[in-house]
């Protein structure tokens, strides 16, 4: 049913698309009056009595006002509530010692769900709203002249500040860099006296300093800051953000009041952001908390710098407009920060400070006369629009309001449009003008109940008798179901009839019939389609047409599904049965691979049209069906037993001198031989023809009698090579021996004829007692 709709709808477009339809209520799952206001900005519903048709589901009374008027139901016997607002304070604008400049500054809303509402703010410019000033310098070395001007620019800042207002304070901050390494020199004599050696006195570098808390006393500020002496810090200070952070979250520290807030940001150098820190080992995220001890930034060394959203966030809702007043050499870095802060300003600072009255005085006259109206964070299914009416007589629109050039005494309007888009529990959300205290709370509440006057009355004839009647429809009596409260329900409650009547938990009957005690009776189509199904879910007309007819005009409708007659197919019944431009050279089917659909192959995947014949991107079969060419071409291999079971795949193959050179397969046998083939793919899944080389490429076999003959004559050669080796060693030890023994007989000092290890056979005994005679 859904798809026949949406295709009236889109032919209705198409035939009608000049139309515009201004008005759609979008039905769904509507049981009662307070379904329907909540479905759709532009549902009404009926509460007359007798309007739908007997068996007619309470939905058909939610409609949009054209159409149910259409159908008898008149304005009086609607329930149509809108959104409206009230204006709870609402204090008019004014100049006195409180000015006021934006009006209302409290509204309720009451709204209806998709249904917008629409209230005017109005601002003017107060003339002498009071102004607060902070300015915040950077004290490093290369600041040193402009500290010399500011000591006795306090009484000039105020005079200024008092031409704008009577009541206007300032006060004084500095800052240099976190002092760690890069950013400081961490050298202990330099931290102690960080200055060149010309210089007498100066402080070491520090992160932020809270000098003077804004006071109205010029004297007191020219006291405080004529006490301040320059750091000694020579390397490039960029550690501004965090001392803007700390001035922004650490109000009651320096006595932001409820005025206009300034912050003048005095520097030559450019500024470091979130993710710089890491260059001095600091890894812990800013917190965008204050940290002020004895007017000293304590976490200057342990947080992170913050990031440029995090400070554009602080600012906005502290109400603080900063005023980046820099030398001309890093101008163009403050211009590209300003444009991501909104309600910020940038002026060229001269070398020595010398301007800085004129800067803040054209810097403020900039601020002031741009008005932004915006709001913070929305509660959930709430949005918010700006219509400006400009002085000027300019109108915009966007997701906040914006009017330039607002002089003194110049009343713009704001309209502003509040939507909630669902029901949501009573909330609120504050608008104000950026750089303004002041703000406007707007309070929400969701209309998503109906307020019916009709009176109560119980057990109403209307109802069986069993039930009352509230916006028009039958509250039924316990132990009693049904439109009319007709049905008894018994032992079951409403709940267990009323889910009998839902498939899978869905619309009751499909929204096309009434639920009787659990069962559903169909309604009966006043445009002819027949409505039936056990969840009244099927008709005979939600199907797919083609040239503007169900199903072709050759089948009929069963429940979304065409059942073609006999001679045509499809999903549309648009095709005649045919397989002529299907059929292969061989006058099979899409080559078995496929259907036939429409006279067009659609084919399995990887198989290409128009006849499934090749696919590109299939595995080869050769690896697969080696063994089976192993065992039809040379009876060897793991299938040689039963080659023609195994290999039923193979319809047919020969045996060829020669197959080729396209598509061959080469794979290896059980005897390491190579077999060439061709594995031709037949009609069918899985069919294939083989060519198979009749001779294999096999390694010739090993020469036994080379082996061993070598290995023989090796082993010998090794053993003569062996004994040569050894008769050379022993020869040569021996004669070392000799060499060692003719040395050592050298050396003796017995004669040469004489053998000193020579002993004679017979030994001379000399008596004593002979004489010789």
């Amino acid at each position: 049913m859904c798809r026949y709709l949406s295709f009236l709808f889109l032919v209705s477009a198409v035939l009608f698309r000049d139309v515009v339809f201004s008005e759609v209520c979008t039905k769904t799952d509507v049981k009662d009056c307070n379904d329907c206001i909540t479905s759709g900005a532009f549902c009404v519903w009926c509460k007359k009595l007798n309007f739908t048709k007997p068996g007619e589901p309470d939905s058909a009374r939610c409609d949009t006002k054209e159409a149910l008027e259409k159908l008898g139901c008149h304005s009086t016997d609607t329930v149509n509530p809108n959104s409206y607002h009230t204006l709870e304070k609402n204090i008019s604008l004014n100049n006195g010692k409180s000015p006021v400049q934006l009006a209302p500054q409290e509204v309720k809303m009451v709204l209806r769900p998709g249904r917008s509402n629409t209230f005017s703010a109005v601002f003017k410019r107060a003339q002498g709203y009071p102004v607060d000033l902070y300015y915040l310098m950077d004290l490093s070395y290369s600041m040193k002249d402009d500290l010399k001007n500011v000591k006795t620019l306090g009484e000039h800042i105020l005079n200024a500040l008092k031409d704008i207002t009577l009541h206007a304070k300032i006060g004084f901050g500095s800052f240099v860099d976190k002092t760690v390494l890069p950013y400081t020199n961490t050298n202990p004599e330099k931290l102690k006296k960080p200055c060149p050696q010309e210089e007498l006195s100066c402080q070491p570098a520090f992160g932020y300093k809270h000098v003077l808390s804004l006071t109205s006393d010029e004297n007191r500020f020219n006291q405080e800051v004529s006490r301040q002496f320059i750091s000694g810090n020579l390397d490039i200070p960029e550690g501004g953000l965090d001392a803007i952070m700390q001035a922004a979250v650490c109000g009651d520290k320096i006595g932001w009041g409820n005025n206009t807030r300034l912050l003048v940001y005095a520097s030559d150098a450019g500024f470091h952001m979130a993710g710089d820190g890491k260059l001095g080992a600091i890894l812990t995220p800013n917190d965008g908390k204050c940290h002020l001890e004895n007017n000293r930034y304590t976490k200057s060394d342990e947080l992170d710098y913050p990031s440029v959203g995090q400070l554009a966030q602080k600012l906005s809702e502290n109400n603080i407009q900063p005023i980046f007043a820099v030398t001309d050499n890093v101008q163009n870095v403050y211009k590209d920060l300003s444009t991501m802060i909104p309600k910020s300003a940038v002026g060229v600072l001269s070398s020595d400070s010398s301007n800085i009255v004129s800067l803040i005085q054209g810097a403020y006259d900039s601020l002031s006369s741009t008005v932004i109206l915006e709001h913070n964070r929305l509660p959930e299914n709430v949005k918010v629009t700006y219509k400006s009416k400009c002085s000027d007589g300019s109108v915009a629109s966007g997701d906040r309001g914006i009017c330039n050039n607002v002089k003194i005494n110049d009343e713009i309007i704001f309209e502003v449009t509040v939507t909630a888009e669902k029901c949501i529990e009573p909330q609120s959300f504050e608008i104000r003008p950026l750089g303004f205290t002041e703000t406007l709370t707007v309070k929400i509440e969701t209309r998503c109940k109906c307020e019916c006057d009709e009176a109560l009355e119980t057990n109403s004839p209307y109802c069986s008798g069993s039930g009352y009647i509230k916006c028009g429809i039958c509250g039924c009596n316990q132990g009693f179901n049904g439109q009319r409260c007709e049905c008894k329900i018994g032992d079951k409650s409403e709940r267990d009839l009323t889910q009998a009547c839902q498939r899978d938990n869905g619309t009751i009957c499909s929204g096309f019939g009434d639920c009787v005690c659990g069962i559903c009776n169909c309604h009966a189509s006043e445009d002819g389609r027949k409505i039936y199904g056990k969840y009244c879910e099927c008709d005979d007309r939600s199907c797919e047409l083609h040239d503007g007819k169900i199903c072709g005009g050759h089948g009929k409708c069963d429940c979304g599904k065409c059942i073609c007659d006999p001679n045509y197919e499809s999903s549309a019944c648009q095709c005649l049965k045919s397989t002529e431009n299907c059929k292969n050279s061989r006058g099979n089917v899409c080559s078995g691979r496929g259907r036939c659909e429409c006279n067009v192959c659609q084919c399995q995947a990887g198989y290409k049209t128009p006849y499934c014949e090749e696919c590109a991107a299939c595995p080869s079969p050769c690896p697969k069906y080696a063994p089976c060419i192993e065992c039809l071409g040379f009876n060897t291999g793991p299938f040689s037993k039963n080659c023609s079971e195994s290999c039923r795949n193979i319809i047919k193959h020969q045996i060829k001198e020669d197959v080729g050179t396209k598509k061959v397969c080469k794979e290896k046998d059980t005897e390491n031989c190579w077999m060439i083939f061709i594995m031709k793919e037949l009609d069918g899944q899985n069919m294939y023809e083989a060519l198979i080389k009749k001779e294999r490429e096999c390694p010739e076999p090993p020469n036994i009698a080379a082996i061993v003959g070598g290995t023989v004559a090796g082993v010998a050669l090794i053993g003569f090579a062996l004994l040569l080796i050894w008769k050379l060693i022993t020869s040569w030890m021996d004669l070392k021996e000799y060499q060692k023994f003719e040395k050592e007989k050298q050396k003796q000092k017995w004669s040469n004829a004489d053998n000193p290890l020579f002993k004679g056979a017979t030994t001379t005994v000399m008596n004593p007692n002979f004489s010789g005679e």
